[in-house]
């Protein structure tokens, strides 16, 4: 399969068909770099079941899935037959006394022997976790959006390409909080629908109003009441994870598809990485609860709104 191209330099007539940037993510097998998450699956039966539902790419997953060294992380994808996509790099972004280059750095090197295109990092507020987070200001704010540069700059070195990941829980998490991060720095957003619609942004909006600076896309479904229920408090942003916040696309109150006609519109040729942050209680064959069953629907889901556009551009 044609590794996808820079997203929004790539005409639509020569960037591979949406079916083919299609990827996923160890989340919706509940693996998460939180301590505590939940059960956390072992490498073999996630990649395994990834080529079973028919997934051709992954991100690499929390430090500690895959192997810490870069060619043995490349290989045991190579091994699952899974291409690498990117990686999730929560990093301190705002401390003027903390260098965050030196752990993007680590990630990139990984991500380039395996042949990933994209370093997705998360403004981490410094504590684990994503239930509270500090106010910055102004200084810090200054801090946070020089680094994003530099954080770019070093990603183009490479030969990758940098998002800032809007993320619940982090100092960027909210949708006035993502146009700042636009506003003041040049690095490329990864669009995740789930936690910008969960920090009070508008994914919709974000996806016509900002094309030319999406630079990969976590597709999330995402059930607005309980999202509402974390937004006020009520609910803690795990809590609200085990409260089946997270739903397959399609059945939740994210606009999926005009988010993915939108962006396809606009000649998007990056990847389509599909999340259903989850939590286990336990081993699938003892709680019955099967992952893959959601992953299939959120598959079925995105595969169809590919075949609707796929037919409106030959109609």
């Amino acid at each position: 399969m044609t590794t996808p191209s820079t997203p929004t330099s790539t005409a639509a007539t020569t960037r591979p068909p949406l079916a083919q940037r299609i990827a996923g993510a160890p989340i919706s097998w509940g693996v998460c770099e939180v301590p505590g998450w939940g059960h956390q699956l072992d490498v073999d039966t996630v990649l395994g079941q990834m080529r079973e539902v028919g997934i051709v790419a992954t991100e690499f997953g929390p430090d500690g899935f895959l192997p810490a060294e870069p060619v043995e992380k490349a290989e045991a994808l190579e091994a699952a037959h899974l291409r690498a996509v990117g990686q999730f790099v929560p990093v301190v972004l705002h401390d003027p006394g903390h260098d965050p280059i030196p752990e993007v750095e680590s990630a990139i090197e990984a991500l380039t022997v395996a042949g990933a295109t994209t370093v997705v990092v998360a403004a981490a507020t410094g504590v684990e976790g994503y239930d509270a987070r500090p106010d910055l200001d102004d200084s810090q704010w200054e801090t946070l959006l020089q680094n994003l540069d530099l954080v770019a700059a070093t990603a183009e070195a490479h030969g990758l390409t940098a998002t800032l990941h809007p993320h619940v829980g982090t100092i960027v998490e909210s949708g006035a909080e993502t146009e700042r991060v636009l506003a003041g720095s040049r690095i490329g957003l990864c669009l995740d629908t789930g936690h910008l619609l969960i920090g009070g942004g508008d994914p919709v909006r974000i996806a016509r109003s900002h094309p030319d600076r999406i630079g990969h896309v976590h597709l999330k479904d995402v059930r607005s009441d309980v999202a509402q229920r974390v937004r006020s408090g009520e609910l803690t942003y795990t809590d609200g994870v085990s409260a089946g916040m997270y739903v397959p696309l399609g059945a939740g109150d994210v606009d999926v598809a005009t988010i993915v006609e939108s962006l396809e519109d606009s000649g998007y040729a990056g990847w389509y990485v599909l999340e259903q942050d989850t939590i286990l209680t336990g081993p699938p064959a003892e709680t019955g609860v099967d992952p893959t069953a959601d992953v299939r629907t959120s598959i079925a889901h995105i595969t169809a709104i590919a075949q609707r556009l796929g037919s409106r551009s030959h109609g």
